[in-house]
Parts: structure tokens; sequence; C-alpha cells
């Protein structure tokens, strides 16, 4: 670097030699300082504005790889949406209908969540709304299995109830068919076989010699054990639960006991002419939440069509019961 510099005199009318102060290499320095702050200032915003560095490159690749997430994570959210709708479907409309049992209730299957915002974490970033969207839709599926596991025990304990009930439903005839002589009456107004009046047959009447086997047409308990000289004579009835009682009248022995748990088609007794009655016979009656009801539409267990039908034929061919 020159240590002088030239000055022009105009008195000598020539250029002098003039050496450098510490305040021209100051000014120098700050000189070339400004200048390479400048230049390298440039490079560095062209650098960035056109070229981009390893980490940000790697930052760039790694939000492509979070947005295909998000995109795949709400494909398959939208999936499940689809499948757990599709089970409460089925359960409304197939599984509740076998078992009798009302709708889940729209309420119940969409339950709210009231309160703060839950999301205010995830705001204020530029992917706010498509993972809030997201979260949002996650929960409500959430929400959604809750409440079908809950419709779920709800339905195995009516699985459970119902099969107790099929064993429990009065659902066999009293008597066997190759035993009957045949239905002396069914349900329904008849001549009274003593008074002679036209009074209503609340149960039917099967024909059979004495001692013929009697019966339980379901699983139950004996509530109720008579033996009188009138009316029913010797009489059992038999609680069945889920609002089904049946009782078995005129019977000539009695093999069971109050109190007893009984089994569909366990023998209970035999059949007799106790009571008022004119003959041999079982007089059956069904009881269902309290009212009498025509036993001849529960004998769907042992009995075909066509027998069914001959049944109602011979039931309703006779205009007297015989009790």
């Amino acid at each position: 670097m020159a240590r002088y510099r030239y000055r022009y005199n105009p008195e000598q009318l020539q250029y002098e030699k003039v050496p450098f102060t510490w305040q021209d290499y100051f000014l120098l320095g700050v000189k070339w300082v400004g200048f390479a702050g400048i230049v390298s200032f440039i490079a560095i915003y062209t650098f960035n504005a056109f070229f981009e560095s390893p980490k940000q490159r790697a930052l760039e690749r790694e939000v492509d790889f979070l947005e295909e997430e998000v995109d795949r994570m709400k494909s398959e959210v939208q999936q499940m949406e689809q499948v757990v709708d599709e089970i409460a479907e089925r359960d409304d409309d197939i599984y509740r209908n076998i078992f009798g049992a009302e709708r889940y209730p729209k309420h119940l299957r969409r339950p709210g969540i009231g309160g703060t915002d839950r999301m205010k974490h995830l705001r204020g970033y530029e992917h706010t709304e498509s993972v809030i969207e997201t979260r949002q839709r996650i929960s409500e599926v959430q929400r959604k299995l809750v409440a079908q596991s809950k419709s779920f025990e709800e339905l195995f304990e009516l699985a459970r109830n119902k099969e107790e009930m099929l064993a429990s439903i009065p659902a066999i005839q009293p008597v066997r068919n190759e035993d009957l002589t045949r239905v002396a009456s069914g349900y329904g107004y008849r001549i009274h076989p003593i008074y002679k009046v036209r009074k209503l047959h609340t149960g039917m009447d099967f024909t059979a010699p004495t001692g013929t086997d009697i019966f339980a047409t379901g699983d139950g308990v004996v509530t109720r054990v008579e033996r009188k000289l009138n009316g029913y004579g010797k009489n059992v009835v038999i609680q069945h639960g889920f609002g089904y009682e049946t009782l078995y009248a005129h019977m000539s022995e009695i093999l069971v006991r109050e109190g007893q748990a009984v089994k569909r088609g366990e023998v209970i007794g035999r059949v007799g002419n106790t009571g008022t009655s004119v003959g041999p016979h079982l007089h059956y009656e069904v009881v269902k939440e309290g009212r009498k009801v025509n036993p001849a539409y529960f004998y769907f267990n042992d009995l075909t069509a066509d027998q069914f039908e001959r049944l109602l034929e011979r039931a309703s061919a006779s205009n007297q019961s015989f009790d």
C-alpha cells in the first residue's frame, strides 16, 4: 500500500508528495470495509434469493412430508367415518330390530363437547385450519365409537336376555300329538258343557287318556299348585318371566311343587278329569302381560305349518268346551 499521496501546489505549479496520516488510513479502511460489506450483503441476498441452503432444503422436504401425512390422515379419517356410520346403521336397522329394541338415540350417538376452545394451541400456523379440521374429525369419530360401544353393551345385555326369553316363552304343546285323542275346544266363545250358556273359553282343551304326560311349555318357576274339587281341579301355574304365565288344569296327578324351577319339555303332571270337567282332558291357558291370549299362536317350536292349520281347524270345530 502506498504511503504517500500527491497534492497539487498551485504556488509552485507542481505536485508534491504528502505522507498519509493516521486519519487517512482510518478513512481508507472505512471505505474498504464499507465496500466489502455492501458486496457481501449483495452476495448473501442474491444467494438466498436464488439458491437454497441444505438446512432450508431439509426443512422444505420435511414440510412436504408432513403435508402428505396430513392428507393421508384425512383420507383415513374419512374411511373411519364411513365404517363407523355403517356400523351405527346396521346397529339401528338390523341388530336392534332382531331384539325388538328402539333405535339408539341420535343425541347419544353424536354427543357434543362444550367448554373452551380445545384447539387454541394449534392456531396461528400456516396449516392451522387443515390440522384443526382433521383433529375435530378424529374427535368426532372417537365420540361415535364411545357411543357405539355403549350401544353394543346394551345389545349384549339384550342378547343374554333374549336367550333366556326364547327359552321361557311357552312355545310347545303341553301334550304330545301322538297322545291326543283330539283337540276338544279352542280359544273363543263356546257353549259351557254344564251350564249350557255361551261363554268365553280362555284356553285350549286337549283330550287324552287319564295319566297322559303334561309338559311345561317353557322355562319358568311354579307359582301355584292347587288341588280343588271344582273349577280347575288339580292345577298348576308356571311363571315364565318376560310377562308370560301358563295354566295347566284338571290334572289327575301333580308332579311339581310351588317354587320349583322347571324346564321346557319337563313333565309336570298327568291328564285327568278333576274339578268342573266332563271328561279326561287338559285345559291349557297362556297369559301375556296379565291378559289371557290364544295358546294356539305359541306352538311354533314343534308344529309345522300344516300341523298348525289342522290344529286350528280341530280347535274351532267343536262348539262346546270340556270345562
